[in-house]
């Protein structure tokens, strides 16, 4: 099971780094970008475990959730209940500090230039240890990718 956070006294020292943000590559380029809150690093965990695929984990079989499998199934409102399922359970079981307060789940059809693809969209806002995170998580989950929008 994952370490759980206790509290947010973690943040009291802010110049002090409590974890590497995902991407590992900050916005300016430099590697290894690291987080200095609570909050922060709670994301970077969340992104880690939805983009993770149960059984890619190394003496942690079970760590990750099923949306790679989701992607080439059929977009129906099973998926969608499906998606929604994998992510509530793996949360509740890996990080169990964090809160959703909100999940959404849309179809889309995007387009490269070349060819269209189908997938979903799912967006998490959420709450670390009951304070609520003001940046929602948004992903696009197509047949060739998992990235964060």
């Amino acid at each position: 099971m994952a370490y759980e956070i206790q509290s947010n006294t973690i943040n009291l020292t802010p110049d002090v780094a409590v974890g590497i943000k995902l991407p590992m590559i900050g916005k300016l380029g430099n590697l290894f970008d690291q987080s200095y809150s609570t909050q922060d690093q709670a994301i970077s965990n969340l992104k880690n475990l939805l983009f993770t695929i149960p059984g890619e984990r190394v003496m942690q079989p079970l760590f990750g959730t099923q949306l790679r499998s989701a992607l080439f199934e059929q977009n129906t409102d099973l998926l969608k209940d499906q998606i929604e399922q994998s992510i509530f359970e793996s949360i509740e079981f890996w990080l169990p500090y964090i809160g959703i307060t909100e999940l959404a789940v849309t179809p889309v059809t995007t387009s490269n230039g070349i060819k269209e693809e189908h997938g979903v969209t799912i967006r998490l806002q959420v709450s670390v240890n009951g304070i609520n995170v003001n940046t929602p998580v948004t992903f696009l989950v197509t047949t060739t990718t998992i990235e964060e929008i």
